[in-house]
């Protein structure tokens, strides 16, 4: 998700459609089972409640969410970006990992593309390209 991020509109969703995963990290399972998927801030904001997980989970789990806040005092995080799995992790299992989930078998992948002027860009393989976005210049009228 790190490489399509800058790319994205605030509060938009990228879905991630790769029905052939089935676990969020078979390296770091314990972990992530353990904290799931947050942004930097969550975790820096309560730092004493993950000391003891390894720095390389933190930012795997940070690259996958993205940018967000969160509110110590409510308990409410908030994603700059809505992160849903379609793949064969459960339902269930994502929204204990603090993950979206959609069926990946109700995916037709036909009626996502061109509709880049409603807001949607469909993009295969989007994970092998780090994407940018070029800086606005004022346009001459």
């Amino acid at each position: 998700m790190y490489k399509a991020e800058p790319a994205v509109e605030e509060d938009a969703e990228v879905i991630l459609y790769a029905p052939h995963i089935t676990e969020a990290s078979y390296t770091h399972k314990r972990f992530i089972d353990q904290i799931g998927y947050h942004c930097c801030e969550y975790f820096l904001k309560q730092w004493p409640r993950f000391a003891e997980i390894p720095l390389g989970v933190i930012a795997h789990s940070t690259h996958l969410r993205g940018r967000g806040s969160y509110d110590v005092e409510r308990g409410i995080e908030h994603s700059r970006i809505k992160v849903t799995l379609a793949t064969g992790i459960s339902a269930k299992k994502c929204c204990s990992l603090n993950l979206d989930y959609l069926d990946p078998n109700s995916i037709d992948f036909g009626e996502w593309q061109g509709r880049e002027a409603e807001g949607i860009k469909f993009i295969a393989r989007a994970g092998e390209t780090l994407y940018r976005l070029k800086k606005a210049t004022a346009m001459s009228t």
